[in-house]
């Protein structure tokens, strides 16, 4: 029975336990088929064994790998050597991952594998070790891809909060430079078109750029200066590297030219000593492209010891000057827009009416800072009969040239009235009716003043504006308790006077609400610090008055436009 069951049990198994003979064939088997690259090196990392896989995977065949190291058989590999010899010094197996290139041809830019290594023992010291390695180079290659996309969007994203942060044309250029050198070259220039009829025409073939902001690190900077200083226009030779990126609207890159190449691509050829001593070996240029339409060029710079400049970094700085070339044609847009404001509202001002010969009358206006279009302030001076004077100061709401239009409205019927009207609430009740059947889409806050030197008062009126500030002959500062109504358009037409003594060496000081409100600050404490200010007794006309009064008052970079007229009878 026990033989027959012997004989039934005959089968596979009994392979393994009749003899180990077989071992050795059947791991070659294994090691031989095994997709995984197998190799055996010794203690001093000259490979012993490789199967067909390490193989066809270092290029080179099996036989050739015997004998010779690793570094031999594959220079051009990282094959982390320290930690193939920590292996074999403590016994303790690793992971590690190793790059690079072998002899066997690949589509891939680095080649990644990822390697476990244990040691070999006999008679318990070290022979040497195995590893075991698999290719990772598609899954790394797309982890780096993603990581780059991740960096691209981070530096994206840094430079929208660090690039364009004003509507200032000027300060976006400069903000883009010093972005590019902190992040991408060692020096970058900002070129843009310059404005219609801003410089001279330049001879034929040439292309005129404004060079607009210019930014470098510490090494390069003496260079850099010494090549131009923003503010200053560059004129571009034919076949030049800006004009031909202009022309194909894709990045230049430059890399390591000869001087004839930097002779050809430089604005002239007499810079080509200054960039070789400056170590300069690497270009970049990339168009400023905004909304179908060229607004310039950024050119950015690499030396000495940084590298060229590749693919990878043309697609970066593209990326970068898309963004700004937005933010540069929104400057553009707005420094047009504001320029145009401005000279309208200046050409408004110019000439307000004029007043009796007993009144001395002074007026001030300072438009907005970078960050807002200038407003709609306005003032008049109409000479009314028997003697007497009307000042308005007004400031329409909102901003740009709607607001200065709107302005010259109110301006005009203000004008109309007061033909016919002399008091100053019935003035701005007839003002309020007007606009509002009109249907005046901007509503307007405005203060009137009517000056009569023979009766010694001034009688007042509000219609939703800051209080008059009345200046006493010892130089005392007081706002006066006129009551304000509601804005001018509203059709409310609720208007309450307010007549007070106004003798020779009296000033009366009109203004808008630029020159006083802050941010942050209550108005009562913007009030008061025109209170506070001192005028020396019978020293300052009304223009000196308004002079003190935006030093003492005005806000530094003011973010609405501001209005004065002062006004003081004659002794």
């Amino acid at each position: 029975m026990r033989e027959e069951r012997s004989r039934e049990d005959d089968g596979p198994d009994d392979f393994w336990d009749a003899s180990s003979a077989h071992l050795p064939a059947l791991l070659a088997q294994i090691l031989d088929g095994t997709p995984a690259a197998i190799g055996v090196l010794d203690t001093r990392l000259r490979y012993r064994y490789v199967n067909p896989t390490l193989a066809r995977m270092n290029g080179v065949p099996a036989e050739e790998h015997v004998g010779r190291t690793v570094a031999e058989v594959v220079p051009d590999v990282e094959a982390r050597e320290d930690v193939l010899l920590a292996v074999i010094a403590d016994g303790i197996s690793r992971e590690t991952v190793s790059s690079g290139h072998t002899r066997a041809d690949s589509p891939v830019e680095r080649r990644y594998w990822h390697g476990a290594y244990h040691r070999l023992e006999h008679e318990g010291r070290p022979i040497g070790l195995v590893g075991i390695l698999l290719e990772i180079s598609v899954a790394r290659q797309e982890q780096l891809e993603l990581q780059r996309a991740q960096e691209r969007l981070a530096l994206l994203d840094e430079a929208a909060t660090r690039v364009g942060t004003t509507l200032d044309m000027a300060t976006t250029c400069q903000e883009l430079a010093e972005f590019l050198v902190a992040k991408l070259a060692d020096a970058a220039t900002v070129e843009v078109f310059p404005e219609h009829g801003t410089s001279r025409t330049p001879p034929d073939g040439t292309l005129r750029l404004l060079r607009a902001a210019m930014a470098s690190t510490p090494e390069l900077e003496p260079v850099v200066r010494g090549l131009g200083r923003p503010g200053e226009y560059v004129d571009y030779q034919p076949g030049s590297a800006i004009p031909h990126c202009l022309r194909t609207g894709r990045p230049v890159i430059d890399n390591v030219p000869t001087d004839a190449e930097l002779r050809r691509s430089a604005p002239d050829a007499g810079r080509v000593a200054a960039y070789r001593a400056a170590g300069i070996h690497s270009a970049l240029i990339v168009p400023l492209t905004a909304r179908g339409h060229d607004v310039g060029t950024v050119s950015m710079v690499r030396a000495d010891g940084s590298p060229v400049f590749d693919e990878t970094d043309a697609v970066i700085a593209q990326d970068l000057a898309g963004r700004a070339a937005i933010s540069l044609d929104n400057a553009r847009r707005y420094t047009a827009e504001h320029n145009a404001v401005v000279q309208l509202q200046r050409a408004l001002l110019a000439e307000p009416g004029t007043p009796h010969p007993n009144l001395d009358v002074a007026y001030r206006y300072r438009p907005a800072g970078r960050g807002v279009l200038v407003g709609g302030d306005w003032f008049e001076t109409v000479p009314l009969p028997q003697g007497r004077t009307l000042l308005v100061l007004g400031d329409v709401m909102g901003h740009g040239l709607d607001a200065a239009v709107a302005m010259s409205r109110y301006q005009a019927m203000l004008r109309v009235i007061a033909a016919r009207e002399s008091a100053p609430d019935r003035i701005l009740r007839e003002l309020d009716h007007l606009l509002h059947t009109t249907g005046a889409e901007r509503p307007a806050t405005c203060v009137a003043a009517v000056v009569d030197p023979h009766q010694g008062i001034c009688t007042y009126a509000s219609a939703g504006h800051l209080p008059p500030v009345l200046f006493a002959p010892d130089g005392r500062a007081a706002l006066l308790p006129v009551q304000p109504g509601p804005p001018l358009g509203t059709g409310h037409r609720q208007y309450v006077p307010y007549a007070g003594p106004y003798e020779p060496g009296h000033t009366l000081l009109l203004y808008t609400d630029g020159l006083v409100e802050r941010r942050h600050e209550d108005i009562d404490a913007s009030l008061h610090r025109l209170t506070r200010i001192r005028a020396a007794a019978g020293t300052l006309d009304p223009g000196g008055l308004l002079d003190l009064v935006l030093t003492e008052a005005a806000p530094d970079d003011p973010e609405d436009d501001i209005a004065l007229v002062a006004a003081r009878l004659r002794g």
